[in-house]
C-alpha cells in the first residue's frame, strides 16, 4: 500500500510554515512589504524549492518584482535560518516565484459576477413583458 502523503509534500508543508513565520518575525527588508506565501514545491530529490508568494496590493508581476528581488536576495539567509531551526539534513535552495492565480480568482470572481447581473436583468425584462393574466 502506498504511503498518503510522499515526503516532498512533508517538507513543503514545513517549509511553507517556517518562511511565513521567517518573512513575518526576521526579515527586515523594507522593499519585501506584505508578502503571503501561497505554496510551495519541493522537486523530488529535495535539493530545490520553488516558493510561490503573493504581495498585499499588487496584482500583477511588474508591480511585485521589487519585492520578489528582495526576497531571492534574502534566500541565502532565509535558507540559513531554515537549517537552524530544523532537523533536515539539507535545506532547499529557495526561488521566489509570484502567484498570479489569487489575481486569476479575483476577475474570475468579478466576471461570473457581472454574468449573474446580467442574466438576473435578462429574467426582470422578460417578466416585465409578460401580459399580466399569463404565467
Amino acid at each position: 500500500m502506498a504511503r498518503e502523503f510522499q515526503r516532498s509534500d512533508r517538507v513543503s508543508d514545513f517549509l511553507r510554515k517556517e518562511l511565513a513565520s521567517l518573512l513575518q518575525l526576521e526579515l527586515r527588508d523594507p522593499r519585501v512589504g506584505m508578502v503571503s506565501i501561497t505554496s510551495v514545491d519541493v522537486s523530488r530529490d529535495l535539493a530545490y524549492a520553488r516558493v510561490y508568494c503573493t504581495v498585499l496590493g499588487k496584482d500583477d508581476v511588474e508591480a511585485a518584482e521589487e519585492s520578489l528581488a528582495a526576497l531571492n536576495k534574502a534566500a541565502g539567509f532565509l535558507r540559513t535560518r531554515l537549517s537552524k531551526g530544523s532537523k533536515m539534513r539539507t535545506v532547499p535552495q529557495l526561488r521566489f516565484l509570484f502567484d498570479s492565480s489569487v489575481g486569476r480568482g479575483a476577475y474570475m470572481e468579478e466576471l461570473i459576477g457581472k454574468a449573474v447581473a446580467a442574466d438576473s436583468d435578462m429574467d426582470e425584462d422578460t417578466d416585465s413583458q409578460t401580459p399580466e393574466g399569463e404565467v
